[in-house]
């Protein structure tokens, strides 16, 4: 080996950057004891102290506030996952890149990868041991086609790598929407719903990416949602039911990687959405599983034979790996509930179970139809009792009741549930009935007054389809926390409202997010 490029003792210094998912660390150029020309041709370095290796992006710098001559900066990403203490000696030698990006440039040729191919793949990527540019390589080359064996082999390979969840159950049931829709936190009202009837339903739900608002955010208004795997156990033991944050118990890792990269580049293909959600569902051990797909012009699909190819996939995987797989097309032209935004969705979850006289109609019927589909998987409910039965206990408020039982187990809540104290109202322009709404266009305003980042920021609505409006009278009203995003939004919204009112404004088809 050239003595230029064998490894160096460094220093760790911890730099307080966040660098997303990917791993950086920094050298001096100055550094004494690596040659900082020589590592500059290599755009990957690998961490080592005794068994623990971690492989990151490497750059250089002049500033030595990032890294002194003896030292390397770890931003926190790196930090964190090498898991070792401020001064620590650690050996830093170039990195070779991972064997399986060979099948990834074969993929890109269009040759069909193998099974083992796909592990080696998805196992780098679940380690951090890819590039933001070689994950991008592997998501185009996957994109542009996937064989059924393929699609199998990545949905297979997500769920092995991380927690691999399992119960003693027979029959565990969990739900999923393919999102899209502004405020549609059904989850949070089913969930208590089939927890009270006794059905497990162990709920590990996403945070926001593109949208404002996941499941994980909106019930961490509520209660905490960083639960880890043994205490999830218990939860779901007590409570026959929970309300956590996927990321925290590690369930399909490879698949957090890729949405990363797959997300701002919109290669959202059928394929890809259905290992993802697949993976992270049989991870889970689920059993029986129910899939919401809104249908709608601005929703994620927008005709009823995207769809059905849709229900097709997801039921072709669910068959191979033993999985219970149900799909239904729901109504996806508008927003769900009255509230876009962490604060707002969860009072509308608690008026739903709270049986309030304001609580948003929508929310509450389409969360019965759903519970009523997940109560008739078990075998002693009659045929058809399912919506009845889930009716019966958001009435009487047993649902509430769970709903509750659970918030106290997973704990209390740090997030603030407090409003923007700053907001305005979008009016209407002339007279007229609301004849269409952008689901894509609300999801990014709200995203733009603060949401999910500031729970409280967002958009309650006061206007949906069929909805009679006058001149002047206000469509919904946007809650932000400080100037800057409430002007941007304020422009955004004067931009274009979201809101058709008799043709008089033309509805974008969606456009990638």
């Amino acid at each position: 080996m050239n003595p230029d490029l064998s490894p160096f003792p460094l220093k760790i210094r911890r730099v307080h950057l966040d660098t997303g998912r990917e791993n950086v660390v920094v050298i001096s150029r100055r550094s004494k004891a690596l040659r900082a020309d020589i590592f500059r041709g290599f755009s990957r370095v690998e961490l080592r102290l005794d068994d623990k290796t971690v492989l990151a992006t490497l750059l250089i710098t002049d500033d030595d506030a990032l890294a002194a001559q003896d030292e390397i900066g770890l931003s926190e990403p790196a930090f964190h996952r090498f898991g070792k203490p401020v001064g620590t000696l650690v050996t830093v030698a170039p990195a070779a890149p991972p064997e399986s990006l060979e099948a990834v440039r074969a993929k890109i040729r269009g040759r069909t990868l193998d099974q083992a191919e796909i592990g080696a793949i998805i196992n780098d990527l679940a380690h951090f041991r890819y590039s933001d540019m070689e994950i991008a390589a592997f998501l185009i080359g996957s994109a542009s086609f996937i064989t059924s064996d393929e699609l199998l082999a990545l949905t297979g390979a997500m769920a092995q790598v991380g927690t691999q969840l399992v119960w003693p159950d027979p029959i565990v049931v969990d739900k999923h929407c393919i999102g899209g829709i502004p405020g549609n936190r059904t989850s949070m009202v089913v969930v208590p719903i089939v927890a009270a009837h006794g059905l497990p339903i162990p709920k590990t739900s996403s945070r926001a990416i593109t949208s404002p608002a996941g499941t994980a955010d909106t019930m961490e208004v509520l209660a905490r949602v960083n639960v880890g795997v043994e205490e999830m156990k218990s939860i779901v033991s007590s409570c026959n039911g929970c309300l956590i944050w996927g990321g925290h118990v590690n369930l399909s890792p490879a698949d957090d990687v890729l949405i990363s990269v797959e997300r701002p580049l919109s290669l959202d293909t059928r394929e890809q959405m259905v290992a993802s959600i697949m993976s992270k569902k049989i991870a889970a051990g689920s059993t029986h599983l129910l899939i919401d797909i809104p249908v709608g012009p601005t929703a994620k699909v927008t005709s009823a034979i995207d769809a059905m190819r849709l229900r097709k996939l997801f039921e072709f995987v669910g068959d191979r790996f033993g999985r219970s797989v149900e799909v239904i097309t729901t109504d996806g032209r508008q927003p769900i509930g009255n509230g876009i935004g962490p604060v707002l969705e969860a009072n509308d979850v608690m008026a739903v179970l709270g049986n309030e006289v304001d609580a948003p109609h929508d929310l509450r019927e389409k969360s019965l139809r759903l519970a009523a589909h997940l109560l008739e998987y078990d075998p002693k409910l009659r045929g058809g009792a399912g919506y009845a039965r889930a009716r019966e206990l958001l009435e009487n408020g047993a649902a509430l009741k769970q709903m509750q039982k659970i918030i106290d187990a997973q704990g209390p809540s740090k997030c603030s549930a407090e409003l923007g104290p700053i907001s305005f109202d979008v009016k209407a322009a002339h007279d007229g009935v609301v004849s269409a709404i952008d689901c894509l266009r609300l999801n990014r305003l709200a995203r733009t007054a603060g949401a999910p980042l500031d729970k409280g920021a967002g958009i309650r609505l006061f206007k949906k389809i069929g909805d009679r409006v006058e001149q002047g009278e206000p469509l919904y009203r946007v809650y932000t926390f400080d100037g800057p995003e409430h002007d941007l939004a304020a422009s955004a919204a004067r931009q274009e409202t979201g809101y058709v009112l008799n043709g008089h404004e033309p509805l974008q088809s969606r456009t990638p997010s």
